[in-house]
């Protein structure tokens, strides 16, 4: 059928109006996503570019660079080499177990650091690198490099890592840094990035670990570009970060080389401190260990060497390690009673051998006995007998009081790791700590360093310092951080009788070189130089009452382990004082054999900044004594170079 022209126009008019709203609609449109367009790119143009920029641009921290350990001369403790190390990539090496074989012709691998490699790679993107082989030599780099063509993957890195130059000599006093490890990481609420970076390095004991704030600096940073997947592109800036602070300890690298060397294979330890600032000059505890080996983290083989050494040298004895001080103890009890009035120089005690108190007989360690004991004698001569009557005048608190107010029972503040605090008893802390009253018995053994009195090295320099100066003088370590000198310790006076020291001192004196003093064997004959002293020896096991009816064993007839434990401490010049010396010999026999010949020795080290002269030493050690310093000359080389050989 034929449209009408009147149908065509209203048809005509109906299409036109549906284009009209159409093309109406698709205005609206178009001019809505037009202003959202200009919306988008020109109002929140800023912040779409940062959040494109940010998944864009990744930042990376750079380590700093660790502050160095100095002595008090300017010689290097620890410091940073250059440490190379080999790298891969495990999706450019495509064939890993191929790679690493053909590696391993060129560059000897550790099978432990091997293991941990392979290990880290299955866990990690196969983008990241992992380190393979780190503190490889540059011989072993060059020869990567010239056969990178048959080692896809592999890359060859150069960073900073801690080095000990003096390797065993300060291992208990610098300590030594490590990867950080997950049990570092707990220790933080909130861990810094910082620590999250491979391979990163803290301390972990001694002062590498007590400074860990002043060493570590603060870390740089690199802006990098990266892919999708995060591989890095290229990189775009870096910002250096600030290098750790430098220390510089109160240590005499000399002097502690040579306590080290002197000390030999024993168990031993020695503190030497000055009595002007409290300056420790030399903290040296024998055997030690190597600290490099644990920088990479040491082998399970290398470390049961040490651990299962008896003679415990990863133990620092002068500072963690608590002995019965002995006969050393006998000046704190002296001065009790003499600051009670409880005694006067002249006043004697009678030694028969042995003392009964309590229906229990306490032995003198001369079994014949001394006879008549004023103070200085008793001193001199070690008598125990004279102090076990004292402890009955004077009493456990004055005892204990005198104790704290010398240094003893007291972790003294310097930056090694476990620094003990020692036991200085008292009634109270029996009853707490046991749950048993204080007996008369209790008091009678402490007078003389026995039962519950234990002290370590360091505090035993700390009483000889005061008992030669009367100021509270304490320990400093650290002579300063980054240029700036910590603090003088000094001390003030301690409100003693001068003249009770001067008696405890003429008695001391006595020890080291009156005929009849226990340590006169050891005396210095310099005059510019003789020493106040005392020996010291704790038992380490009971001695029955069968076994002194048939003769006490001797300490060489028994095992290593049962034998006493050797003290000596001692001040000089007993005229103008200027050092205080503790040695402890552990199972060494008797202080007057083991630990005086070993403290005089020292002693004469550190006055004259090096060998002595001989005319120091009586005429009849001359010759020894000329034998034992060419060995040491010898000993101490070696260590100098093997400190230098660092391959």
């Amino acid at each position: 059928m034929r449209r009408t022209p009147r149908d065509n126009a209203e048809s005509a008019r109906r299409i036109t109006r549906r284009g009209l709203v159409l093309g109406g609609a698709q205005l609206v449109f178009a001019g809505a996503l037009g202003l959202r367009m200009r919306h988008v790119q020109v109002e929140q143009g800023d912040e779409f570019r940062l959040l494109a920029e940010e998944n864009r641009i990744n930042i990376r921290l750079i380590p700093p660079a660790r502050g160095r350990i100095f002595d008090r001369n300017g010689q290097v403790i620890a410091e940073n080499e250059p440490a190379y190390r080999i790298t891969m990539v495990r999706e450019d090496a495509d064939d890993v177990e191929g790679v690493i074989a053909r590696l391993s012709t060129l560059v000897e691998l550790d099978p432990d650091d091997l293991n941990r490699a392979l290990s880290e790679m299955q866990r990690s993107p196969p983008f990241l690198p992992v380190t393979v082989a780190d503190r490889v030599t540059w011989e072993e780099i060059s020869r990567v490099a010239v056969n990178a063509p048959a080692l896809p993957g592999i890359t060859t890195e150069v960073g900073l890592s801690r080095y000990y130059p003096k390797r065993d000599v300060f291992a208990h006093v610098a300590g030594y840094v490590g990867p950080v490890s997950e049990r570092d990481l707990a220790r933080y609420e909130d861990p810094p990035q910082l620590l999250r970076i491979p391979r990163f390095q803290i301390g972990k004991v001694g002062v590498e670990a007590n400074h860990e704030s002043d060493l570590r600096g603060r870390a740089g940073a690199k802006r990098v570009e990266v892919n999708a997947v995060g591989r890095v592109m290229r990189e775009l800036d870096r910002r250096e970060g600030e290098a750790g602070a430098d220390l510089q300890l109160t240590i005499d690298s000399e002097l502690q080389q040579y306590v080290q060397t002197r000390l030999g294979e024993e168990s031993a330890s020695v503190v030497v401190m000055d009595l002007e600032k409290g300056d420790l000059l030399a903290i040296a505890s024998s055997p030690a260990y190597d600290p490099n080996k644990f920088v990479r983290g040491i082998s399970v083989d290398d470390y049961a060497v040490l651990r299962d050494n008896d003679h415990r040298p990863l133990a620092s004895k002068t500072v963690q390690d608590a002995y019965p001080p002995g006969s050393t103890f006998k000046m704190v009890t002296a001065l009790a009673a003499m600051d009670a009035g409880l005694v006067a120089p002249d006043e004697t005690v009678w030694c028969p051998g042995h003392l009964e108190v309590g229906g229990r007989r306490f032995h003198c360690w001369k079994r014949a006995g001394h006879g008549h004991m004023n103070l200085e004698q008793s001193l001199r001569e070690s008598c125990d007998v004279y102090y076990y009557d004292l402890a009955l005048k004077v009493g456990i608190e004055r005892i204990a009081d005198m104790a704290r107010r010398l240094g003893l029972g007291e972790a003294h503040d310097v930056p090694m790791s476990a620094v003990t605090s020692g036991l200085v008893p008292d009634k109270a802390w029996k009853l707490r700590e046991r749950g048993a009253e204080w007996v008369i018995g209790d008091s009678v053994n402490a007078s003389i360093g026995q039962g519950f009195v234990l002290s370590s090295p360091l505090q035993l320099a700390v009483m000889t310092a005061r008992l030669a100066t009367g100021r509270d003088i304490s320990p400093r370590l650290v002579r300063s951080v980054d240029g700036v000198e910590t603090p003088s310790m000094a001390g003030s006076d301690m409100g003693l009788n001068p003249n009770h020291l001067r008696q405890i001192g003429r008695a001391m004196y006595a020890v080291s070189n009156s005929r009849r003093g226990t340590a006169y064997r050891s005396r210095i004959i310099a005059d510019a130089m003789r020493m106040a002293g005392k020996t010291g020896t704790s038992q380490v096991r009971n001695i029955t009452a069968a076994e002194r009816a048939r003769g006490v064993t001797r300490n060489e007839d028994l095992p290593w382990n049962r034998r006493d434990h050797a003290l000596y401490v001692n001040y000089a010049p007993y005229e103008n004082p200027q050092i205080a010396v503790a040695v402890v010999v552990e199972h060494g026999g008797g202080g007057s054999i083991a630990a005086a010949p070993i403290a005089r020795d020292v002693t004469l080290q550190a006055l004259y900044g090096g060998d002595p002269p001989l005319e120091a030493y009586p005429t009849a050690d001359r010759s020894r004594i000329r034998a034992q310093q060419e060995r040491l000359r010898r000993e101490l080389q070696e260590r100098i170079d093997s400190g230098n050989n660092r391959a």
